[in-house]
């Protein structure tokens, strides 16, 4: 049996890019950190694999003591199909060199039925590819199969109560789907092999593939040669477009000409980086400013996105706000107050969330985001699954005002920025003393990951400090909402 030349991941990475492929087989050293977003997706799929194994309960799981130990699970698959199991998990097949893991197999007289679990929300190309190759092995390995499906979340699904598996997987079959790819696997299959047979690395430059179906793992080492301030760093244009001028020959922003059309918010940043003057509309500023009223609220939520619905009247997905942070001033001069709300990781956060909200914005005044729509979305869901504080949350949406808007739309631009409007580049830019370089938790992903970790935590002293570390965060957003207004009324 030997170890296996090719796996479906493997495979999706040559079929994506061969240089791809050889690295990571070869020179695995030289991937791009695994950041703690992409390891708590590849965390989320092992446990979405988990539950859908209760779709057919009492199988028998096949999986081996280690992830590099495939030859033991190969034996016991075909141990178990020829002793006549019913259903296996994590059931391993090997043919041509080539390994595959069905997550879920029925077995019957007439043949098997495989079934594939993902924890998106429909079924992709990328998950067709897979599924094809998985059909070759498994079909080269001798075996009759009688249906492929793809499991995969049904994102309209509102948690009533117990979790209703039955409604919150859909079984799609894409069995006439991947019938037809048989012959592109096998041709791809001999393609890889060979290059894997290679004694140097393929020669392929960087392009439109690196980012699909997913962003390629040595993403930065294949971008070394790339200067500072490249034009990949040009902000509203098309990535074809970025493509076209580096294959032209064009790859640094010094390089690019006047004869180039570039949408304006690019040729501005261009223009700044070019002239090293910072752009400042000091006129847009003061009209922005204008409507800016006192007494005023800095507020920022942070969230996060359960795959599987935790609480009574949510979704799979759904944005669950947890947290969130109030600078006050009641006039332009007046002392800073702070407010703030961490929910404890015990059941719904959005009521005490809510409720406290409320209680902490009672007084008049505007409330200053930073990208209103993405509390405003936040506020509306809250209001339609708790629609008793409904009226109270429409008085507050009212009140919202957008800081984003005059980096947004480049009011006030330095090359500093980068080309961003981000806070967490606007703020470095305007108040550099000022940054998140140094917090633990430093950006609104990990602090999602971090609270939903909570959950199953049974240390009290971890659970104390990570709540340190996401209070501290979540104030420096608003903080960081205060500082760059006074900068603003401190030009005007």
């Amino acid at each position: 049996m030997g170890s296996h030349l090719l796996s479906k991941s493997s495979f999706i990475r040559g079929v994506q890019c061969e240089k791809h492929l050889y690295l990571y087989k070869y020179h695995y050293d030289e991937m791009d950190e695994i950041s703690e977003m992409q390891k708590a997706v590849f965390k989320r799929g092992t446990e979405v694999g988990i539950l859908a194994q209760n779709l057919f309960p009492g199988g028998t799981d096949l999986s081996p003591e280690s992830h590099t130990d495939y030859d033991e699970a190969i034996i016991k698959t075909k141990e178990s199909l020829k002793s006549g199991k019913k259903i296996l998990y994590e059931a391993s097949f090997q043919s041509d060199e080539v390994l595959s893991i069905a997550d879920i197999l029925l077995n019957d007289k007439s043949g098997l039925k495989i079934f594939e679990v993902k924890s998106s929300t429909s079924v992709t190309d990328v998950y067709l590819m897979d599924a094809a190759l998985q059909y070759w092995v498994i079909k080269n390995s001798g075996y009759e199969i009688n249906d492929f499906s793809i499991i995969y979340i049904n994102n309209q699904y509102v948690r009533k109560g117990e979790l209703d598996l039955s409604q919150l997987f859909i079984v799609e079959s894409v069995l006439e789907r991947i019938l037809p790819l048989q012959k592109w696997v096998g041709e791809n299959i001999d393609r890889l092999k060979k290059v894997l047979m290679q004694d140097k690395i393929p020669e392929v430059d960087i392009g439109e593939h690196c980012y699909t179906p997913y962003l390629c793992g040595f993403y930065n080492y294949c971008r070394k040669h790339l200067p500072e301030n490249s034009v990949f760093d040009l902000s509203g244009v098309h990535l074809s477009t970025k493509y076209e001028m580096y294959r032209s020959g064009i790859i640094s922003l010094e390089e690019i000409t006047d004869e180039i059309n570039l949408p304006q918010s690019a040729q501005i940043q261009l223009d700044v980086f070019k002239n090293g003057k910072n752009l400042i509309d000091v006129d847009a500023i003061k009209n922005f400013l204008s409507d800016i009223n006192y007494p005023l609220y800095f507020m920022d939520f942070e969230t996060f996105q359960p795959a599987v619905p935790m609480f009574d009247n949510s979704r799979p997905y759904m944005q669950i706000p947890f947290q969130y942070s109030l600078h006050y001033k009641k006039s332009k001069n007046s002392p800073l107050e702070h407010f703030e709300f961490l929910s404890d990781a015990k059941g719904d956060p959005r009521i005490p969330f809510i409720e406290n909200l409320i209680n902490d914005t009672q007084s008049d005044g505007d409330i200053l985001v930073y990208n209103k729509s993405f509390e405003i979305t936040r506020l509306k869901e809250i209001a339609e699954a708790l629609p008793q504080y409904k009226k109270q949350i429409e008085k507050m949406i009212k009140r919202i005002k957008d800081l984003i808007i005059p980096f947004q739309k480049k009011y006030y631009y330095t090359n500093e920025m980068k080309g961003s409007y981000s806070i967490k580049y606007v703020l470095p830019a305007l108040i550099p003393e000022l940054n998140y370089s140094n917090l633990p938790i430093n950006e609104g992903g990990l602090a999602s990951l971090t609270f939903e970790s909570l959950y199953d935590e049974k240390s009290q002293e971890v659970i104390t400090e990570k709540r340190k570390q996401l209070i501290e965060y979540c104030k420096m957003d608003t903080l960081a909402m205060v500082k760059i207004l006074e900068k603003l009324e401190g030009i005007v």
